[in-house]
């Protein structure tokens, strides 16, 4: 065999097994698409980003994932960071998803000094005098017992609500008696009573206070069940 024939076969057997080569590639690509399911968009964040940045600062990029290990919150849309700011500090290579997004116009996180805690509680109350930057008094109504009558107790006094929003009555609740779910900046003995009295309490009720008014009693109140 002379020597350009056998060039010309080593170069069709080179371009023989490379296009088998490449067939079995595109197969077993196809065939792990197929195990892995559609593939959906994802924003993924480029460099670091701090909490309260804003969210196009990290340079986001859309990358393709497939959608059984997407986030199931994930943004897949730059015109959603339009304005929003970060929930909390990504690192680089971070997905974007709607827990790490600040809403435009949100409030930032509740600040508190050395000493303070921020209570969370369900309580009856107005919700549209129950807003942030209202101060309050912490009602607390106990069950009675077998040696004890119920009563209410004003536990707290000139408390601040750092955050507030209205929950629905649960069935069987008077319409004039409205919920709030609200978070109050305390100490920590208060919120750690507040923690109890959510559990073994009958009732909590925020009685809000006058614009100004921070006075406050001499002594705690308490009224048992024979208004006494």
């Amino acid at each position: 065999m002379s020597r350009r024939r056998r060039a010309l076969l080593l170069a069709g057997l080179a371009v023989l097994f490379g296009g088998l080569a490449a067939s079995g590639v595109r197969r077993r690509e196809a065939a792990l698409e197929r195990a892995l399911g559609a593939r959906t968009p994802v924003l993924v964040t480029r460099v670091p980003l701090a909490a309260g940045a804003p969210l196009v600062a990290a340079r986001p990029v859309l990358r393709w994932l497939p959608a059984r290990f997407a986030p199931p919150d994930a943004v897949a849309s730059a015109a959603a960071l339009v304005g929003a700011r970060a929930a909390v500090a990504l690192p680089p290579g971070s997905y974007v998803t709607a827990a790490t997004l600040r809403a435009p116009g949100a409030g930032t996180a509740p600040r508190v000094g050395p000493g303070e805690r921020v209570a969370e509680v369900v309580a009856l109350a107005d919700p549209r005098a129950v807003v942030p930057g209202a101060r309050v008094d912490v009602l607390v109504t106990r069950e009675p017992t077998a040696t004890r009558p119920g009563e209410a107790v004003l536990a707290l006094e000139d408390v601040e609500v750092l955050a507030a929003h209205p929950l629905r009555a649960p069935a069987g609740e008077p319409a004039g008696a409205p919920r709030v779910a609200a978070s109050l900046r305390v100490s920590v003995r208060e919120a750690v009573y507040l923690a109890a009295a959510q559990s073994f309490a009958r009732e909590l009720r925020l009685l809000v206070r006058a614009p100004g008014d921070r006075a406050r009693t001499r002594t705690g109140l308490a009224v048992d069940d024979r208004l006494r």
